[in-house]
């Protein structure tokens, strides 16, 4: 499907077309989400020219989480290098280069750290082509590991998505799975609009149900974790039924849709799982149809409650779907407060709580 046909999709045709991954299929093999990003990059910087990466450590070292590992090697210093340590400087750098026909992909060491980069993503890459009245964009890709439960601490955990949806002109991604990774970042490098594209990193290696005592499971024990070695794209702006069920609606993204499909198992509830994916533009029709469909709303993120994206889900879903509500719409999301290193367990939003927000919604 070509980027224009892509854009103009019906959002359910779309969702099906994206919601099918290979199953060990010819041309696929078993990636982690970490090789499967790079395999992105390595498929852009081959294919267009204009594609150029850069970030902090990302040449040589090949990245704090080895994600552009040994693409300096491949394609040389001016087409993969690093940058300073002045995430204003590297943004505002990217969205230069692509007012002047590049397309950077740049990544943010932590999500945490894009802070000093604001007024560029804000004022320069989300308004360039408002302001000069469609002669210039920004077609950059900003690159940034977000969440918890690697015990990083209050400044290698926070999941700032929301900032980025309040902003008109910008796109906010956030992929679940190695599979969605990388159809959604080469998309993303296409697509003419600056893309944030946060990558939850405790899924970096494998799906993580929220159950931290237990043994971690590798990627290549799941069928999303069986990847074309090649180029596609999963195309922007839809959503994907990570688990379909009839009793009620969970809206999520990132690590919670493992850790909803945890709370689900265990609870017994025939939860419908909608990984939203694309957080800013959303598949609004994907969200109405399994409401309608079962009655009943959860929303599931890691991120603050107060403002946090959810609200905005509670609020979309009142709007569209309040008279075939059951029940009240649940929410569960972290606490208002810094990401605490000592309390890591009790901040991340684990299968515990949402079960609870699940058997709640069942019962009223």
């Amino acid at each position: 499907m070509s980027r224009s046909a892509q854009k103009h999709a019906p959002a359910a045709e779309a969702s099906a077309v994206a919601s099918d991954p290979p199953s060990h299929a010819a041309g696929t093999k078993p990636m982690t989400m970490i090789q499967a990003l790079r395999s992105a990059m390595d498929v852009m910087l081959e294919c267009d020219p204009n594609v150029v990466v850069f970030g902090q450590d990302v040449g040589y070292f090949g990245g704090v989480f080895r994600c552009t590992e040994g693409l300096q090697a491949k394609y040389g210093k001016s087409r993969v290098f690093d940058a300073p340590i002045s995430e204003g400087g590297i943004v505002g750098a990217a969205v230069g280069m692509g007012a002047y026909g590049l397309r950077p992909v740049v990544e943010i060491q932590f999500a945490d750290y894009f802070y000093p980069a604001s007024d560029q993503i804000v004022s320069e890459a989300a308004r360039l082509r408002y302001r000069s009245a469609g002669d210039f964009s920004a077609p950059i890709t900003v690159r940034m590991p977000c969440g918890g439960g690697i015990y990083g601490g209050q400044t290698h955990s926070q999941s700032p998505e929301a900032l980025f949806t309040h902003v008109c002109g910008i796109r906010t991604v956030m992929p679940s799975n190695p599979y969605d990774a990388k159809g959604l970042l080469i998309a993303s490098i296409e697509n003419d609009d600056p893309v944030m594209f946060l990558e939850p990193k405790r899924l970096y290696n494998g799906p993580f149900d929220g159950h931290h005592d237990r043994p971690i499971v590798a990627w290549s024990k799941h069928p999303l974790g069986e990847v074309p070695e090649g180029y596609y794209t999963v195309p922007l702006d839809t959503a994907s039924t990570f688990r379909a069920g009839s009793d009620l609606t969970v809206l999520t993204y990132g690590t919670m849709v493992f850790v909803s499909e945890a709370a689900a198992n265990e609870t017994g509830i025939d939860a419908e799982i909608i990984d939203l994916r694309s957080i800013w533009p959303l598949d609004l029709a994907a969200i109405v149809a399994s409401v309608k469909k079962t009655g009943r709303c959860v929303v599931v993120h890691e991120a603050t409650r107060t403002s946090g994206f959810g609200a905005e889900l509670v609020a979309l879903v009142q709007e569209h779907c309040f008279y075939h509500l059951e029940a009240p719409i649940e929410r569960v999301t972290g606490w208002d407060t810094p990401y605490p290193h000592s309390l890591e367990w009790a901040y991340f939003p684990g299968p515990d709580r949402v079960g609870a927000a699940m058997r709640r919604a069942m019962e009223a």
